[in-house]
Parts: structure tokens; C-alpha cells; sequence
């Protein structure tokens, strides 16, 4: 089962009312929490309050941002802040030329995906539909002004840094004046709901939960936000993601918040009444109420392969109940569709937190399948109904790929490269193990914004290293057999002949073996240290079939163990 990892909190969806003549109502206590708050207390209550809200599908994004990301002057084109190239959405699927973009870099954080329970690759408050000759000029380079120009198409510019910015980067991506008070806010929400990231890339961010953002950094996206004020289209953004991802973005509600933390107000203490905002901070006493989901709230599970489940958790919060809630699946495909209980009391559902009610999605046939699920009771006046969407596809066959030699090799950095699959996939995904000089091994995972990218850059070698890599590809939770591995030695020797460490890939049942030339005697040893199976030569592509469990296997020639998770 691919299990979507949703976090408990309390989060609130409302329906589209007028704020501000072009915002939703936020609910009158949803800010509470940030009230008589200061510095690091401030900063940590907005973590909490945005942290914990519904992780969506990657492979759904497309019909998000059908309504997070359409043009008010024609709802069927993409508006892109990326390029003013015109593009049309084609209904969940992707637009030509268009690509689902991580504003904020994913490779920051190691580019580990929703499958690895980072809430991060999914967020669609961070998330927007790029053109992708911009996306890939820009790459993973911090925000900047940019000196010298390599790449400008009108709205998107790459070039080398201003003096005293880029955090160390040789290039950094300037987008146009209109937008670069959205990729502050942006960034600013980023900072606060992922502070606990461990961060790979510290070009504007470091390993603090205190600000995150660096000195040059914040410099640049406070005046950024102070010269391009929220936007309709912001606000609108805003509602639409709440309505889908039960959180909100409390840097485009309440202009001035930022200052608080980064800006010309540090070390003052928060009131949202004299922070130059609509936001009602009135506490609810009205008539029972269910503030998570409302009506017209629609979950889409998106693609899933035959075979596969798919689990998500929605939050039942509501306050003033006076009875408990009933739930019911019923309409349609809606046996394909499950809840573990039809009963949720009015205790957990009026606590801060609410009820997570896992809805699990387990296709017995090819095709769109759809089902409804209506709350009701609990002292509410009619019912509330949440629609369900699912398509479910063949389990897709997937090819080896071929892993091609590194190119722009240097001291500090080289492109790992490989052929294109010659199916469609959703991403490739780059596994890495760097060898420092004393053969002790690191393993990292990387992965691609698209299926169409063939390359991936990496700019983090140290002298004396030796890096490999090998490359799969990824479709509706299936990953292709591994590709060959290539290596850059210490010298910058690179290519499938040359002399490279051994690769241990661990997959269902057992491990895989790669190396380009025989290794000689190994042992695997249990986790309570016995030998468990002894081999006379360890030789490429060999195969051993292992029961699940943790493993350790130790080579003549290696100085290290290499440890092996077998599910």
C-alpha cells in the first residue's frame, strides 16, 4: 500500500464568502494561535499551524492547478510566472511544454518525494505550472538579481548574482518585477512550515529554526515583498489551495507578518489587530459547525496502477457539536472505497486536532471510479458531502534504462546523464553513493520534476571522492530494474568500464549486485550478527534472494559493511 502521510492538526476548509472583496472568510479563530507571540514563539506557531494539512498526489497536481493556476480573463489558459507564453490546460493532464515546479527547489532537501513522507513535494503552496525551457534554465538556483545575463525570456532571467547575493552560487534566477513579491511569500511560508528540514543547499536557507532564511536572502525577498503587494491572484490562490489542502499561506492574509519575524518589526509582538489586516479575531460561539471538509471539497487520489492502494486522511474537525458524527460512502464505484469506522464522537471531533479519517483506495477494475462520502448528525443542519476520484490504470512496464557517462566534470561538481525511457514515466529518480577516501560510503536519492528531464546536475564534490550513480524510472509507484552504474573516480575517470566501488541494491525478496568487475568473497550477516550466507565470488548482476529483514554484508576488499533494509 502506498500510504500518503498526513499530519495531525487542527486545519479548516471554508466556503468561497467575500474577504477583502476577493479573499474567502478565514475563520474567526483560525490565526488564534499566532496572538501575543514574538521572535522564535511566533515563528514556531506558524510552523505548527501550516505543517500539519493534507498531503495531495503528485500525479494530481494537473487538476489543481486547473483551478489554482487559471487565468481570471480566460479560466482555460495556465497563467505561468515563468514565461508569457500562452498555454491551455487539456482537462488533469499536464499542458505542452509545462512542467509541475518546485519554487522552491526540491533538491534542497534532498529531493525525496511524497513517497518518503515529505509533505514538502506536494505542496501546492510552493507549487506552480512552469514552462519548461524557463524551468530547466533556471534549475535549482536560489532567487536573485541577476548581473550577467545567460538566459532571459521576458519574464524569467538567469544569470550571475549581484555582489552579495546567491549564498555561493555562481547563477541565480530573477523573476519578473509582478512576481517577485509572490516567490517572497512564498519562501517565507517555506521557511517557517519546513524550518525542521535538514538542508542540502544552503544558498539562502541554513540549518536553524530561528529566521532559516540567510542574511542576504531575507534582505532580498523583505524588499522584494514590500515593493509588490499581495495580488488578487494570490489571495484567490490562497482559497483554492485551503479548499484542497486544508492550510493556508498566512504571509499573502496578513501582509506585515513577515516583518515580525525578518523584517523592520523583529522583537515586536504580534496582534492581529495591529498588523493592517482584515483577518476577524473574534472567538466562534455560534450554532455546531463542521470547519474540516466543507461542501463541494473534493479528494483526488489521481492515477493508481491495478494492484496498488492508495490511503489518504482527511480531518473531521468541527466545533460545537453536540452529537456524534455518521459518515457513509455510498454513490457510484464507492465499494472501492473504504473507512475503518462510520461513528466519529464529538469529542474528537470539536478537539483542536479532529478526527484523521483514513479513506483508502483499492481499484478492482480499469477506469475512472468516483464515490461520495456525506457526514451528517452531530447537531448540523443538513449534511456535508466530500467527492472522491480515482483512475485506475494498467501496472505499467517499465524498461531498464541506460545510465550514460558524466559530462561537465570538475573539482567540485559534474551532470550525471541517461537515455530516455521509452514509455511514459512520471520521474526519474538518481541514487548516488559517494566514497570518501577512506571507503567510507554515503547513499543518496535524488529525483527529477518531470519524465521528460535526462540529466541532473550535482555540484557538491569534494576532493578525493569517488561518486557512482545509477538511475531509474518511476510510474504509479513502480520503479524500473536499476541501469548500469557509472562512476567519477577521485582523478574525474568516468564511464561503465571503469574501476568503481560495488553497489548493493536492496529490492523485494532480496539484493541486487552491481560491479564492473568480479569482487571475491562477501559474507551477509543478520542483524544479530550471524553468517547467514557466504560467497566464494561476488560477481555483477548476481542476485541473492534474502527474507525481509535488516542485513549486513562485508566484502574482502571493502573496509566497511554496506547495510541492507529487505522488504
Amino acid at each position: 500500500m502506498i500510504t500518503k502521510r498526513l499530519y495531525r492538526m487542527a486545519i479548516t476548509v471554508v466556503a468561497i464568502t467575500a474577504w477583502l472583496g476577493a479573499s474567502a472568510a478565514i475563520p474567526a479563530d483560525y490565526y488564534k494561535s499566532l496572538e501575543g507571540k514574538s521572535g522564535q514563539a511566533l515563528k514556531d506557531a506558524i510552523h505548527h499551524l501550516t505543517l500539519q494539512h493534507t498531503m495531495l498526489s503528485y500525479n494530481s497536481l494537473w487538476g489543481y492547478f486547473t483551478e489554482t493556476d487559471c487565468r481570471t480573463d480566460d479560466p482555460s489558459q495556465v497563467w505561468d510566472m515563468y514565461s508569457d507564453k500562452t498555454f491551455y490546460f487539456r482537462g488533469s493532464r499536464a499542458a505542452y511544454g509545462m512542467n509541475r515546479e518546485h519554487s522552491f527547489p526540491k533538491s534542497w532537501w534532498y529531493g525525496y518525494t511524497e513517497y518518503d513522507g515529505y509533505a514538502s513535494y506536494t505542496d501546492l503552496n510552493h507549487l506552480y505550472p512552469a514552462d519548461e525551457e524557463a524551468n530547466l534554465e533556471k534549475n535549482y538556483w536560489p532567487l536573485g538579481e541577476v548581473s550577467t545575463v545567460y538566459y532571459d525570456n521576458g519574464v524569467t532571467r538567469v544569470g550571475s548574482p549581484k555582489s552579495g547575493q546567491g549564498g555561493g552560487a555562481s547563477t541565480v534566477f530573477e523573476p519578473d518585477d509582478r512576481y517577485k513579491g509572490d516567490f517572497a511569500r512564498t519562501y517565507f511560508y517555506m521557511a517557517c512550515t519546513y524550518q525542521h528540514y535538514k538542508w542540502k543547499h544552503t544558498f539562502m536557507v541554513n540549518n536553524s529554526t530561528w529566521k532559516t532564511l540567510n542574511d542576504w536572502s531575507i534582505d532580498l525577498l523583505c524588499r522584494w515583498a514590500r515593493n509588490d503587494a499581495v495580488s488578487d491572484k494570490e489571495l484567490n490562490r490562497n482559497d483554492v489551495v485551503q479548499k484542497h489542502q486544508n492550510n493556508r499561506n498566512p504571509f499573502i492574509d496578513i501582509p506585515q507578518l513577515f516583518e515580525y519575524i525578518w523584517g523592520n518589526k523583529q522583537g515586536e509582538v504580534f496582534y492581529l489587530n495591529d498588523a493592517g489586516t482584515s483577518v476577524d479575531t473574534t472567538t466562534y460561539t455560534g450554532d455546531p459547525e463542521l470547519i474540516s471538509p466543507t461542501q463541494g471539497t473534493v479528494l483526488d487520489f489521481g492515477e493508481v496502477a491495478l494492484g496498488k492502494s492508495l490511503e489518504y486522511t482527511v480531518y473531521i474537525k468541527g466545533r460545537g457539536l453536540n452529537n456524534a458524527l455518521s459518515l457513509q460512502l455510498y454513490r457510484d464505484d464507492y465499494e472501492m472505497f473504504s473507512i475503518p469506522v462510520s461513528v466519529v464522537s464529538r469529542t474528537l471531533a470539536n478537539s483542536a486536532d479532529g478526527y484523521p479519517l483514513k479513506i483508502t483506495y483499492t481499484p478492482t477494475s480499469i477506469g475512472s471510479h468516483s464515490a461520495r462520502l456525506v457526514i451528517f448528525d452531530g447537531g448540523l443542519t443538513g449534511s456535508i458531502g466530500i467527492e472522491l476520484r480515482a483512475n485506475c490504470l494498467p501496472v505499467p512496464t517499465l524498461s531498464q534504462l541506460t545510465a550514460l557517462s558524466a559530462s561537465d566534470i570538475s573539482s567540485t561538481g559534474y551532470t550525471a546523464n541517461w537515455q530516455s525511457a521509452s514509455e511514459e514515466v512520471d520521474y526519474y529518480v538518481i541514487t548516488r553513493t559517494v566514497y570518501s577516501q577512506n571507503n567510507e560510503a554515503r547513499t543518496e536519492v535524488f529525483t527529477t520534476d518531470n519524465g521528460s528531464t535526462t540529466s541532473y546536475v550535482f555540484d557538491d564534490r569534494q576532493p578525493g571522492e569517488t561518486h557512482t550513480y545509477y538511475v531509474q524510472s518511476f510510474r504509479l509507484g513502480y520503479l524500473s530494474e536499476p541501469s548500469n552504474v557509472i562512476t567519477i573516480d577521485s582523478s574525474g575517470l568516468t564511464g561503465i568500464n571503469a574501476d568503481k566501488p560495488l553497489q548493493v541494491i536492496a529490492r523485494e525478496g532480496g539484493i541486487l549486485i552491481k560491479c564492473s568487475e568480479n569482487v571475491g568473497r562477501a559474507v551477509i550477516y543478520n542483524i544479530a550478527g550471524q553468517a547467514i550466507c557466504h560467497i566464494d565470488n561476488l560477481t555483477d548482476d548476481m542476485t541473492i534472494d534474502l527474507p525481509r529483514g535488516i542485513y549486513l554484508l562485508k566484502t574482502a576488499s571493502s573496509h566497511s559493511a554496506w547495510k541492507i533494509a529487505v522488504r
